[in-house]
């Protein structure tokens, strides 16, 4: 991914998501899982749309698999919305920007 989607680690979740002003998406992923490679640009896609407004994040759940099970990934790509410290909307598997967009209410 891009410039435009931060990798964040375990150490960095809290400050970077729970603690954002505004909203923050979250692509929970996996380097060997293939639907998250083709979510990835569609990803990239969303976050230059959503510029300024809304923050994108991606954490790999192989390093940080704490995070992941605390907010229920149970598979992957799991992409959620967090809003205040909390997610307010969740996506499971692969889907274009549009679609994302739209499911997460980036509209």
């Amino acid at each position: 991914m891009g410039d435009m989607v931060r990798e964040v680690t375990a150490a960095e979740f809290a400050a970077e998501v729970l603690g954002a002003d505004g909203p923050v998406v979250v692509d929970f992923w996996a380097p060997w899982c293939g639907p998250c490679r083709m979510v990835g640009p569609e990803i990239e896609k969303l976050a230059v749309t959503c510029a300024g407004r809304v923050k994108f994040a991606k954490m790999n759940v192989d390093e940080c698999r704490e995070v992941a099970m605390e907010y229920g990934v149970m598979s992957i790509p799991t992409i959620a919305k967090f809003e205040a410290g909390a997610v307010v909307a969740q996506v499971v598997g692969a889907r274009r920007a549009e679609d994302l967009a739209r499911d997460l209410g980036l509209g």
